[in-house]
């Protein structure tokens, strides 16, 4: 072999060395000993699985052929047209109630002076890989080390579009916040080595207070998993309360009659973080479209809507726009208050920017 030959082939060994080097770290960890048993005295851990309350489907009859038709056929744009507006995240106050929305499910709470940031994800792509996976459509709109201090650092459950190796690692060295996670999420925080007294898992009905904040682990209708084995750690929404004030988060779930247990138990609620998007006919159990994330707003007795999940990663086949399209709509069917930010905007719940549909020139 020629050494041009030569070098090429090692060069491009050592790239593929390199694009691969993170990919089993980033599978996360299974827990063990003492964590392990907690996931195994949890209630919604039977038959060596957690579980929703009802059963759930992906792919029901009849729908694999539209989901393939679609997929190949359909002529939904599913990325925008053009560049993103992304505002710079306001500094914050220690007054107030405010939300910034980083994209996708990232946000940032303010409330009663503590700061608790929700699925933080600054890769580039929701995957294991620097090669493959959705990619991310707008850039973070701060860098992740000019994040203000936070209090809490909160994880819905182990996916990848809401939980990010990279920036947990990045996150253990410029943060010095607690991780507050559902159960068994701690083994991937452990191989991370986020320190243990950096770690708070909960299940369901299970609560911290950090900050002078509670968080409340509720109750979802997802499943979780990182590669083949799925529904080894628990998934949850959130709730967070304030001495004042009170917050919502979905994290990604079906719509279920849980939303009104919660609302009944914790709401009114003054703001809610509500997913809208990724739904789609092949797993219409286990994320809501906007209509349903409306629906579950009400049920919790929600004060101000703020979608998420949805503008930075391609996870479905509806349009680029749907979801803040359908949101939009339904909100003023049902008189329900709507703020519908740019990546980085910081919303004043208690003084709302009127919706502005920055988002239909790029559909």
């Amino acid at each position: 072999m020629r050494p041009i030959r030569v070098l090429a082939a090692l060069g491009l060994a050592a790239a593929a060395a390199w694009a691969v080097r993170d990919v089993p770290a980033a599978l996360g960890g299974t827990a063990r000993g003492d964590r392990a048993d907690r996931v195994q005295r949890s209630p919604q851990f039977r038959d060596g699985a957690f579980r929703n309350r009802a059963s759930t489907r992906t792919l029901p009859p009849g729908t694999g052929r539209d989901v393939a038709r679609q997929l190949l056929f359909g002529e939904q744009r599913r990325t925008p047209a053009g560049p993103i507006p992304l505002a710079v995240p306001a500094p914050p106050t220690a007054d107030g109630l405010h939300l910034t929305w980083y994209g996708h499910a990232t946000t940032l709470v303010e409330i009663d002076g503590a700061r608790v940031l929700f699925d933080p994800v600054w890769s580039e792509r929701a995957s294991p890989s620097r090669l493959v996976g959705p990619r991310r459509l707008h850039a973070p709109p701060q860098p992740l080390d000019a994040l203000p201090r936070v209090d809490a650092i909160v994880i819905s459950h182990d996916h990848y579009d809401h939980l990010d190796m990279a920036t947990v690692r990045t996150l253990v060295r410029t943060q010095s916040a607690p991780f507050v996670v559902p159960l068994g999420v701690g083994a991937h925080l452990e191989r991370w080595k986020v320190p243990a007294d950096r770690i708070i898992e909960l299940d369901w009905s299970e609560s911290a207070e950090v900050a002078g904040v509670r968080l409340v682990a509720t109750a979802a209708q997802h499943f979780s998993g990182r590669l083949f084995t799925r529904d080894g750690t628990l998934w949850t929404s959130w709730v967070i309360a304030g001495p004042t004030r009170k917050v919502f988060y979905t994290g990604d779930s079906g719509y279920f009659d849980g939303y009104a247990e919660i609302g009944a138990e914790h709401g009114p609620f003054d703001a809610t973080l509500i997913q809208v998007g990724a739904y789609g006919d092949g797993w219409p159990d286990i994320h809501m479209t906007p209509e349903e994330g409306v629906a579950a707003h009400l049920d919790v007795r929600g004060g101000l809507l703020v979608p998420v999940h949805w503008a930075t990663f391609t996870l479905s086949l509806h349009g680029w726009t749907e979801p803040a399209d359908r949101v939009w709509a339904e909100a003023k069917a049902r008189d329900v208050p709507l703020a519908i930010p740019r990546p980085g905007q910081r919303i004043d719940v208690d003084d709302p920017p009127a919706v502005e549909p920055w988002w239909q020139t790029l559909g």
